[in-house]
């Protein structure tokens, strides 16, 4: 278990998520961030004095300019992660399924895609049936991957 360092108060850093399945894909995003290759859902992090459908809203338009309809809350993280990025900093990830109404032409690519220039995120549909929770980068993500798989194979 990570210790908090003395010099610095312990800190939260709270992630919101949206879980989208269209025709048995799973929708997700490739990006790069401090250099760092990921491929995660789409979300982000809670800003301070917003709530968290608020934030996984508000993360769709800035992320694939789409409006979402929030389907129900699917998992919060129930353990300690250390956030990857932050010292000493516990990492809560939240994670509602989501619909994009109309479904939109999202600009998709069917293998990860990776532009080290422009840092740019890209969006991919995975088909459920060929996801391995290894395909995701961060370990909460890792186990919501199983249990999209599990509930989808029931």
């Amino acid at each position: 278990m990570q210790t908090p360092n003395n010099n610095q108060s312990p800190r939260f850093n709270i992630r919101v998520y949206g879980i989208c399945i269209n025709d048995g894909h799973l929708l997700l995003s490739d990006e790069i961030f401090n250099g760092i290759r990921m491929t995660k859902f789409p979300g982000g992090g809670l800003h301070f004095g917003e709530g968290t459908i608020e934030c996984l809203k508000r993360e769709a338009l800035e992320e694939f300019n789409c409006h979402i309809e929030i389907l129900q809350h699917f998992y919060t993280t129930d353990y300690f992660q250390p956030a990857m990025f932050f010292e000493n900093t516990q990492l809560i990830s939240i994670y509602y399924t989501i619909s994009i109404p109309g479904l939109p032409a999202l600009p998709t690519s069917e293998t990860p895609i990776f532009n080290e220039a422009k840092s740019t995120q890209h969006l991919r549909w995975m088909p459920i049936v060929k996801m391995q929770p290894d395909n995701l980068t961060f370990p909460i993500d890792r186990k919501v991957a199983e249990m999209i798989v599990e509930q989808y194979n029931g």
